[in-house]
C-alpha cells in the first residue's frame, strides 16, 4: 500500500470517527459497544467500520491462520503465544541491507514503548528461513539491543511463512496475494492483529509517524 492510500484509509476513519461522535453522542455507554478502529477482511485493505461488537461475527470472516516456527531461541512458538493478546507482526530477513534495518529500528521503539505490557507481542518472521536459523536471529536481535521478552523472530519452512504472510495477514496485500513461495517476499508493512487474529491496521513501518499511530492504535485496542 502506497503512503497516500494508508493517508486516505485514515482519513476515512478520522471522518468516521467525528460523524459517528456526532451522532452517538447522546447515547449512553452501556447501550452503544462502540468500535473505533476499522476491521479489515480483504488484501485490498478497504476499512470496515463497525459501531457495535454485535456485527462482528456476521461480517468479519478473516483472521489470522494458525501456525507453528521456531523463535530465536530455539523454542517453537505456534498461534497460542498470542491467545486473548494484541500482537504486530512484520517481515524481514537479517541480510537486509535496505528497508529491514529501519523497520526493525522503528519496531523497536514501539516495543521500548510498550516493553512491560504483557498483553501485547511482536512476531518478526523471517522471508530467509533458510539463512535466517534461530542462531543467526538470535545475535539480529541481540545486535538490535531489543530486550522484549515478548518480541519474537520465527524461522520455518519457507512455503508456510510465505503463505501465512500473503494468505494470513495480507503482507503484501493484493499484489501479493496471488504469488507464491518462489517469489521473493519483501514488504515495509507492519500488521496489528486483534485478540480475535482480526487485522486491524496496516503501517508504513520505514516512516516514525506511522510508529505514533501504531502506539495509539494499540491503546485504542486494548480500550476495546
Amino acid at each position: 500500500m502506497a503512503y497516500w492510500e494508508l493517508k486516505t484509509v485514515k482519513m476515512y476513519r478520522i471522518v468516521f470517527l467525528i460523524l459517528s461522535s456526532s451522532i452517538f453522542s447522546s447515547c449512553s455507554e452501556n447501550k452503544i459497544n462502540f468500535i473505533k478502529l476499522p476491521y479489515y477482511n480483504n488484501p485490498d485493505f478497504t476499512p470496515i467500520f463497525l459501531k457495535d461488537k454485535t456485527e462482528i461475527k456476521s461480517i468479519i470472516n478473516h483472521a489470522v491462520a494458525n501456525f507453528s516456527f521456531l523463535n530465536q531461541d530455539s523454542v517453537l512458538i505456534n498461534q497460542d503465544i498470542f491467545k486473548n493478546k494484541i500482537h504486530i507482526a512484520n517481515f524481514i530477513f537479517t541480510s537486509c541491507g535496505s528497508i529491514c534495518p529501519i523497520m526493525t529500528h522503528n519496531l523497536k521503539v514501539v516495543s521500548d514503548s510498550l516493553q512491560n505490557d504483557n498483553d501485547i507481542v511482536f512476531l518478526s518472521y523471517s522471508v530467509t528461513p533458510w539463512i535466517d536459523k534461530p542462531s543467526v536471529l538470535k545475535k539480529f536481535k541481540t545486535n538490535y539491543g531489543i530486550t522484549n521478552k515478548n518480541w519474537h523472530f520465527l524461522t520455518g519452512e519457507k512455503g508456510v511463512i510465505y503463505n501465512l504472510a500473503r494468505k494470513s495477514y495480507f503482507a503484501e496485500e493484493e499484489i501479493g496475494f496471488s504469488k507464491d513461495s518462489s517469489e521473493f517476499l519483501h514488504t515495509e508493512h507492519f500488521i496489528l492483529v486483534d485478540k480475535n487474529k482480526r487485522i486491524r491496521g496496516i503501517y508504513n513501518g520505514t516512516l516514525q509517524l506511522e510508529m505514533e499511530q501504531l502506539i495509539d492504535d494499540i491503546i485504542t485496542l486494548k480500550k476495546e
